[in-house]
């Protein structure tokens, strides 16, 4: 058993799935991974079910319907601490993320001492995204500098969804209490971990739009983004 567990959510991923299984595998360093699935019409599920006969660090939870980013990873966070994992890291099914940061993310943490470490596409505004169009980039990374003037959180990728956690941080975090869901799921838990004092590393990685697959953003996601931080921020969260 590894120290650190990769939550990989999913929903209609059958495209990806075994390739991104099998190059968080491959890495130097040992990592367990967690598939959390949304009953996914198009067999995601069953391709993991097949790999699970050849990995025994592979492990699939499958919940009944797909309720949203947010409540997928607190369901991988309370499974993880139930096995002891003391690093837990979020990553993307669709290859955005790029499994040889994984190490990179880990050693942020166990070696320099962070907290938590952020796979961050805008470190000190270097803007490092491939293959998107104008228009998302644009709402991505305006997105993170109006979280930042909101909140006056200190992270340069507050919307990033390629982090490392240790375990203490997660325990830390009421997630009960997570009011998001989509897109501001993971502004809201940098934001409570920063106003716990909790140390934050960003690691400068590229991010690269899916090839194959659907994405899953949408407008009521962006919706949630934009006016969950407002309210967050009035709110005072964390209470």
């Amino acid at each position: 058993m590894s120290d650190t567990l990769v939550i990989i959510p999913t929903y209609n991923e059958k495209e990806n799935i075994e390739a991104i299984i099998r190059a968080v595998f491959s890495q130097e360093k040992e990592f367990d991974v967690l598939v959390v699935d949304d009953n996914s019409p198009d067999g995601t599920s069953t391709i993991v079910k097949n790999l699970l006969k050849e990995f025994s660090n592979l492990f699939l939870e499958i919940r009944k319907e797909k309720t949203g980013l947010g409540t997928a990873y607190i369901h991988g966070f309370k499974w993880a601490f139930k096995k002891g994992y003391e690093y837990i890291i979020e990553m993307d099914a669709d290859f955005s993320h790029n499994p040889k940061d994984l190490v990179r993310l880990y050693n942020a943490c166990s070696i320099d001492g962070a907290d938590f470490s952020i796979g961050s596409r805008y470190v000190n505004n270097k803007i490092n995204v491939v293959n998107w169009d104008f228009k998302r980039l644009f709402l991505s990374y305006f997105a993170s500098k109006y979280v930042r003037i909101i909140t006056r959180i200190p992270i340069f990728d507050t919307t990033a969804g390629f982090v490392c956690y240790r375990k203490k941080v997660l325990e830390n975090i009421e997630l009960d209490k997570i009011k998001f869901v989509g897109y501001a799921f993971q502004i809201e838990m940098k934001f409570k971990a920063w106003k716990r004092k909790f140390k934050h590393k960003e690691v400068s990685v590229i991010f690269t739009d899916r090839k194959e697959g659907t994405s899953k953003m949408s407008g009521s996601i962006i919706s949630e983004a934009i006016f969950g931080v407002i309210k967050m921020r009035l709110r005072g969260l964390p209470k």
